[in-house]
């Protein structure tokens, strides 16, 4: 919620601030010299959060009687039940997640197609057929909402009823409405007059009114596939954010398989991938 506090710092301070017995208003009342010291905190962090901390508190609080009124859960990295599945993938996880809807979708068999930007038409129809053989087993789709990679994907459990997580790129809010009942794709109208949070769960590790920003491509996508017990991938561009998302899965041990379309499906072949033949 502050510029310069990534997820390390948000967990550092609330560690520090357990073993010290120390209060949030307590730690916000530090000199910004102190914040930096005891907590290693970006000086623009710091300076932040020490102006008008009763302020901070009193919008804070606002903000999650607002939250708690509307059924969403915030989560941080350091508390006890943030996402396993993040946690064993990223090591550097988003500090803070803002959970709407069906929460226990995160312990349920999940599965995820994904594809570099400007995939071909042929791509597309690759990627909604896998999703759709997917969600046939049972396996529950996580995906973003706003690019054609993403949409073609999370349109196929719309049609057969079954549960989706989205991943946001901007905050709940920007994407769902002030009241959280507007689905994040247009398309859902088709089948869904608003969003259900008893079937689906919306994530976003970033602040409920927050818009999009470019970096935030990078984070959802990192979201999305450390969300996914098994991940696919159609078109994999040659060191881009999909490649670096592949890596990170086959190293955390996660199955992944990749379309002989992609130019470097090779790569990740011998790296540990399988081979999805078209």
């Amino acid at each position: 919620m502050t510029p310069g506090v990534g997820g390390r710092s948000v967990t550092r301070v609330l560690a520090r601030n357990d073993l010290m017995n120390r209060t949030p208003e307590e730690f916000l009342r530090l000199s910004p010299e102190a914040m930096r010291e005891e907590y290693r905190l970006l000086a623009r962090a710091a300076q932040h959060l020490s102006v008008d901390p009763e302020k901070q508190i009193e919008d804070m609080k606002r903000l999650e009687d607002r939250l708690g009124t509307l059924g969403v859960t915030l989560v941080s990295s350091a508390d006890a039940h943030y996402p396993v599945l993040i946690e064993q993938m990223d090591t550097e996880p988003p500090g803070i997640l803002f959970l709407y809807g069906n929460t226990r979708l995160l312990e349920a068999n999940t599965f995820c197609v994904l594809s570099s930007r400007n995939s071909r038409p042929a791509d597309l129809d690759l990627i909604e057929r896998l999703t759709e053989e997917g969600v046939l087993r049972s396996e529950v789709l996580v995906s973003g909402h706003d690019r054609p990679e993403y949409r073609r994907s999370a349109i196929v459990p719309l049609r057969w009823g079954s549960p989706r997580i989205i991943c946001l790129d901007r905050g709940l809010f920007e994407a769902l409405g002030p009241d959280l009942i507007r689905d994040a794709m247009n398309e859902a109208q088709l089948w869904r007059e608003r969003f259900d949070p008893k079937t689906d769960l919306v994530v976003s590790p970033f602040r409920p009114d927050a818009g999009f920003v470019g970096i935030n491509n990078q984070v959802r996508d990192r979201l999305v596939a450390c969300l996914s017990r098994r991940l696919s991938f159609v078109q994999v561009a040659p060191g881009g954010n999909m490649e670096k998302v592949a890596k990170l899965a086959i190293k955390a041990g996660r199955p992944v398989s990749v379309s002989d379309r992609s130019p470097n499906f090779r790569t990740l072949v011998e790296l540990g991938a399988q081979v999805i033949p078209t």
